[in-house]
């Protein structure tokens, strides 16, 4: 039974600007009202958001420290140095260690090789066992990518052992930057770069942006990496605004048109040859297949994947991958039904305020979407815990408007180690602090949280009539495209809809309906749908019952030919009958 949600529909833009968009653009009213909410408030600006272009990506040189990471490379490229490419086990550092390394192979490959840490024995970021590799093996520089900007006392000690350091991070630093020969970060307090929201994978796509100008290269010659960017972006959620949605927008492109041999073989795994690859396929479909890598095994399979030069071996590695993505949902969907059950059992556990499971079998690998699926099912601020290395460690996933970040700080006293943000964080304590934990966690929460916070929501742009949903309008909303946090896939309502007698219950537990919607003042016209998780209201629509629906609009794809179909979020039964 899905939770019942509170509908917010936005404020409209400005009626007079929302009308002048409208006749300027020749749009539907409805299409110029987005735009105003999007803070879009010319012609050339919806122009510029509608159709965007590679001219306006940012000088990679406003970056803090570029100048200092070009030439220290330079310098090893003509010295003959051995670099080493260092990146996180996710999909935004292995794609970001992709990128580097495909583009600097051009230079040799003999003294260039990539280094990613294992999930359980090393952890994440930078690590001492990876950098005591880099010196046994002889690498004098190591970049790393998607990590590095708190390793202050890992980069001293590589430093001690005559490895220098170039950082490529976006994750917020400490007061105190590592002593590397370049760190590379927007998010810097002292680093001025227009755009401050770039994936570690996008830091590294603007390193080599720079080291190409100095080198005479063409930028249509690095082009052909942004399929990895785009990746990166969709899996990472960084805002799809700015200069991200651009680098988005191409990167698609490339994905579609000419991706590279090891992402063309996950497309084919995931049954997406002959589909138009969005953001959402991307993220539910592209991106977790390379995190099972890290998750389940190494992922650096993933990098020999992502950087593989012949069909044998991208077809090879990917298949590895997706069986890895396979043993991945196998323990995602046994530990989630673990979970969830040992979470009901919990005493009194309707009125706590916080949902902390432990069992100390699980899987690590899984832990934070195990825990992403909980929050989903109860709404709460979740952690799910494993043990690990003799500790008890695990994920947390909070909800909107809740700091996550500041409940798990509040309890540091009992921990050996946290990190994250303020939506999402790791942890690790001894066996004896857990009960402790557990109390003064739930007690922080009880305290902060609010029962409006606690009541999940669907922020809704407008309302809209079947009748305006053309192939014009549609395909102006597709130039919205592409969708992500910063810039959303609109949401709709229509009132008092009906099913035409054609709806069905579909998937494996029929959970979902299948469905074709008609609206009150035009019986001819119907519209495909599909509501996910919502078959507790099949009886209803099968007896001829209206209800209200708020949605987003797709393609869906089948057997290769893409319809229009109406993605429902939720239903409102309205209680009278035709």
């Amino acid at each position: 039974m899905a939770l019942d949600k509170k509908w917010i529909v936005r404020e409209p833009g400005n009626p007079a600007l929302v009308r002048q968009l409208s006749s300027e653009l020749g749009v539907d009213q409805t299409l110029a009202n987005l735009l105003v909410q999007r803070n879009i408030k010319s012609q050339s600006e919806a122009r510029s958001f509608l159709r965007p272009q590679l001219d306006q990506l940012h000088d990679p040189f406003l970056m803090k420290d570029m100048d200092k990471a070009v030439e220290r490379l330079n310098w090893a490229l003509n010295k003959s140095e051995k670099i080493l490419i260092y990146g996180d086990y996710d999909v935004d550092g292995t794609t970001a260690v992709t990128l580097v390394y495909t583009f600097l192979r051009r230079y040799g490959e003999d003294n260039l090789d990539y280094y990613i840490p294992n999930r359980y024995t090393e952890g994440y970021g930078v690590s001492y066992k990876g950098i005591d590799w880099a010196h046994e093996n002889g690498f004098s520089l190591i970049i790393a990518l998607d990590c590095g900007i708190k390793a202050v006392e890992k980069v001293k000690y590589a430093k001690e052992r005559g490895i220098d350091f170039i950082i490529c991070d976006h994750h917020l630093p400490d007061e105190h930057l590592p002593e590397a020969i370049a760190v590379l970060d927007p998010k810097r307090n002292d680093c001025s770069y227009p755009f401050d929201d770039l994936s570690g994978c996008g830091v590294g796509f603007k390193f080599m942006q720079a080291f190409s100008k100095t080198k005479g290269i063409p930028f249509e010659e690095i082009l052909p990496l942004l399929d990895l960017l785009a990746v990166s972006i969709a899996s990472d959620l960084v805002s799809i605004t700015g200069e991200n949605r651009v680098l988005a927008y191409f990167g698609l492109k490339q994905l579609n048109l000419s991706p590279r041999k090891g992402l063309l073989s996950i497309i084919k795994l995931a049954g997406l040859e002959k589909h138009m690859i969005t953001v959402d396929d991307i993220v539910f479909k592209i991106g977790p297949r390379i995190n099972a890598a890290g998750r389940m095994e190494s992922g650096k399979t993933a990098v020999d994947l992502l950087t593989s030069r012949s069909d044998v071996d991208a077809k090879t590695i990917g298949d590895t991958i997706n069986t890895h993505n396979n043993d991945r949902k196998n323990e995602d969907r046994k530990i989630t039904l673990e979970a969830s059950e040992m979470a009901a059992l919990v005493r009194n556990f309707s009125e706590k305020r916080s949902t902390v499971v432990y069992n100390p079998d699980w899987h690590k690998g899984v832990l934070g979407i195990v825990a992403s699926r909980l929050v989903e099912t109860f709404y709460k601020p979740t952690i799910v815990l494993c043990r690990s290395n003799g500790l008890i460690t695990g994920s947390a996933r909070s909800i909107p408007g809740f700091d996550l970040y500041e409940a798990i700080e509040h309890t540091s006293d009992l921990l050996e180690n946290f990190g994250g943000h303020m939506y999402a964080a790791g942890l690790t304590l001894k066996e004896e602090n857990f009960d402790k934990f557990c109390e003064k966690f739930e007690a922080f929460v009880a305290n902060k949280i609010t029962n409006e916070i606690l009541t999940p929501v669907i922020n809704i742009d407008s309302f809209l009539d079947f009748k305006q949903i053309t192939p014009r309008f549609f395909n102006v909303l597709k130039q919205f495209q592409p969708f992500g946090p910063g810039n959303l896939s609109p949401v709709f309502i229509s009132e008092r809809v009906y099913d035409n007698g054609n709806g069905r219950k579909v998937g494996s537990e029929s959970g979902h309906l299948k469905l074709e919607l008609i609206q009150e003042d035009d019986f001819h016209r119907h519209i495909s749908a599909i509501a996910f998780n919502r078959s507790e209201h099949f009886e209803h629509l099968k007896s001829g019952n209206p209800v209200d629906i708020c949605y987003s609009i797709a393609e869906n794809y089948y057997r290769g030919i893409a319809n229009l179909q109406l993605r429902v979020r939720d239903i409102k039964l309205i209680e009278d009958t035709i």
